[in-house]
């Protein structure tokens, strides 16, 4: 039988790692388990990623490169639909739902990589997409509410048809921002 290429093994030690972090936290899955898991030895695990850091690095990795792709796009468009715009981030933060409910259940990833001020920075830009460079106080609430909302949804309705939720999302984002 073939040896999986290290890339696959690697997305395996991710898909398992999302797995038993979201059944126990962050703090409580240990690389052990992983590994197990996995099917591989802890020293295979260490040779993929060095540390419990950069194995969630990994993980919220790809959310990351996403959204700051998506906003940059965003940010160079001529104008901004607010439905259209809304409509992409909820499909990024749909398609990183595992890592958003990591997050959620367990804060403290946010702190340990330091990517709070990527998501405030991120929550920033969009409302700056939305409402401009300035927005009101009722502007910003508004937008954190909305946006905010979005990623919740993704996670808080995960039997709806996909189809179906991002339609009652973006509605209800939408009427959020009253538009």
């Amino acid at each position: 039988m073939p040896r999986p290429r290290t890339s696959e093994t690697a997305e395996r030690i991710r898909a398992a790692a999302l797995e038993l972090i979201a059944e126990k936290g962050v703090q409580q899955a240990s690389l052990r388990e992983i590994a197990e898991r996995v099917g591989i030895t802890k020293p295979a695990l260490y040779y993929h990623f060095a540390s419990r850091e950069e194995l969630l690095r990994g993980l919220v990795q790809p959310l990351v490169d996403d959204v700051e792709e998506l906003l940059a796009r965003l940010e160079s468009a001529p104008s901004h639909d607010a439905r259209e715009m809304l409509g992409a981030y909820f499909d990024v933060t749909y398609r990183h739902r595992a890592i958003t409910k990591m997050v959620m259940q367990d804060p403290s990833v946010l702190a340990h990589l330091d990517l709070a001020a990527a998501v405030d920075g991120w929550r920033r830009r969009l409302q700056a997409l939305l409402f401009g460079p300035a927005p009101t106080l009722a502007q910003q609430t508004r937008a954190t509410v909305a946006v905010g909302g979005l990623g919740d949804c993704t996670v808080m309705f995960t039997d709806a048809p996909f189809d179906e939720l991002r339609r009652a999302t973006l509605d209800a984002a939408c009427a959020t921002l009253g538009r």
